[in-house]
C-alpha cells in the first residue's frame, strides 16, 4: 500500500498566517482543532499572548492535533469516521500534505509523531474486518506507509508511547462502526475494549490487558503514559443509565488495569464519560476531562487516588504546562484556562477568538 506524495508549494487559499509569528519572539502556546461561531471547521495555533498565530481551515471536523518535536509541523487528524490528515508547517503557513485514508479505511481522531520525529503514528479502521490497525509512514519518504499492523482489537483510538522506549499503548475501545451507519455503535453486547502494548519496530503484541468481565463495556478510549511507564486511561460506560463504574484507570507494565473510584458524588457528575486524559509535567498528577458533566477531574498516582475537581462548562481539552502539577484547559465554550494544583487556582487566559475548541488540547514543543 502506498500513498503518492502531492508535493503542496502554495499556500491553502484561505488558510492565514498571523503576522507577527516569529518563533523567537511570539512563542506558540496550544494548538487544537476548534469550529468558529459560523460552523466552520480550523486548526488553531494560540500565543503565549492570547493571539492567533495559525489560522488553518479545514474540511470538515478534526479530533487531535499532534505537534512534532522538533519541527514546526503540526498533524490535524479527522474525527472518526473522517480520512484526511493535515500536515501544516505553522512557520510558514504551508499545508504541507494532506494525507487521504486508503480505501476501505478511515481514521479515529488521533496520531502521534516518534519521538525522533521521522514518523506519523496513526489508529485506522479497516472495515472490511471491522479490525484496528496501527499504520506508521514515513516523513521523510512524504509520508509513504512503512508498516500496517494490528492493533489487536477493534476501534483503537488513542494510543501514545512509553517516554524513551518502543513500547505504543494503545487504548482499543472495542466499539464496532462503520461509515454507513455514521457513528453509530454496532456491538454494544459484545464490546470488548483491550490496552494493548505493541512494539513500534516489529508490531510484536508485548502485552494486553482486558477489563473484568462485568466491566466489559468501559470504553478504552483515551490515555496518556509517563516515564515511569504508568499508562492513565479515561473510560467511557456505554451500558446502563442505572449503573456508576469507575472511570479513571491506570495500567503499569506486567499488571492488570487498575480501576481507580472518585468519590461517589464525583463519579455521579461524570455522567459516565471521561474525555481525555493527561500527565503533568512531573508524571505524578493526571487531568482527566467529563466533559458532559462540565468537570475536569485530578488525580494523584503516588497513591493512585482522587485530589480534586473542578468546574469547567464543557470542558475536554487538557495538557500539561511547563510548571509541575499545573494544566491547561480548553472549552467547548471557547475559554482556556491553566489550573494549579498546588494553590487551588484558575486563571483565565486572554484570547482573540473564541471558538468552540474541540475535544483535545496540545502544547507546542517549540
Amino acid at each position: 500500500m502506498e500513498i503518492k506524495r502531492r508535493r503542496f508549494c502554495q499556500l491553502l487559499a484561505g488558510s492565514t498566517l498571523l503576522p507577527g509569528l516569529t518563533l523567537a519572539r511570539d512563542k506558540p502556546l496550544f494548538t487544537s482543532a476548534a469550529k468558529d461561531k459560523q460552523g466552520n471547521y480550523h486548526l488553531y495555533l494560540m500565543g503565549r499572548d492570547g493571539s492567533v498565530l495559525l489560522d488553518h481551515p479545514l474540511p470538515d471536523r478534526a479530533h487531535h492535533v499532534a505537534a512534532h518535536p522538533q519541527r514546526t509541523l503540526l498533524a490535524c487528524i479527522a474525527r472518526r469516521p473522517g480520512t484526511f490528515i493535515d500536515i501544516v508547517d505553522y512557520s510558514s503557513g504551508q499545508l504541507v500534505e494532506r494525507i487521504a485514508a486508503a480505501p476501505g479505511r478511515h481514521f479515529f481522531g488521533h496520531g502521534i509523531f516518534s519521538e525522533d520525529g521521522r514518523y506519523l503514528i496513526v489508529p485506522e479502521n479497516n472495515l472490511a474486518d471491522g479490525q484496528g490497525r496501527i499504520v506508521v509512514r514515513d516523513i521523510e519518504q512524504g509520508f509513504a506507509i512503512v508498516t500496517d499492523t494490528q492493533s489487536y482489537g477493534i476501534g483503537p483510538h488513542e494510543l501514545r508511547l512509553i517516554p524513551g522506549t518502543n513500547r505504543l499503548m494503545v487504548a482499543n475501545g472495542g466499539i464496532l462502526t462503520h461509515p454507513d451507519h455514521g457513528r453509530e455503535k454496532l456491538n454494544l453486547d459484545s464490546m470488548q475494549p483491550s490496552l494493548a502494548a505493541i512494539d513500534l519496530i516489529s508490531g510484536q503484541l508485548l502485552e494486553q490487558q482486558l477489563l473484568p468481565a462485568e466491566n466489559h463495556q468501559l470504553s478504552i478510549r483515551h490515555l496518556d503514559c509517563n516515564a515511569a511507564g504508568e499508562t492513565a486511561i479515561a473510560l467511557q460506560y456505554q451500558g446502563g443509565r442505572e449503573q456508576n463504574p469507575p472511570l479513571v484507570a491506570v495500567h503499569r507494565q506486567g499488571q492488570p488495569i487498575k480501576l481507580l473510584p472518585a468519590p461517589e458524588p464525583i463519579n455521579l457528575a461524570m455522567k459516565r464519560y471521561c474525555g481525555s486524559s493527561r500527565f503533568d509535567q512531573s508524571g505524578r498528577f493526571v487531568a482527566v476531562s467529563a466533559p458532559r458533566g462540565n468537570l475536569i477531574t485530578f488525580w494523584d498516582l503516588h497513591n493512585d487516588s482522587f485530589h480534586s475537581a473542578i468546574k469547567s462548562r464543557d470542558g475536554c481539552g487538557v495538557t500539561a504546562t511547563s510548571s509541575p502539577a499545573e494544566f491547561l484547559i480548553t472549552t467547548g465554550a471557547g475559554h482556556c484556562s491553566r489550573h494549579n494544583l498546588q494553590t487551588g487556582l484558575s486563571t483565565r487566559l486572554p484570547q482573540a477568538i473564541n471558538p468552540a475548541w474541540d475535544n483535545h488540547l496540545t502544547t507546542v514543543p517549540l
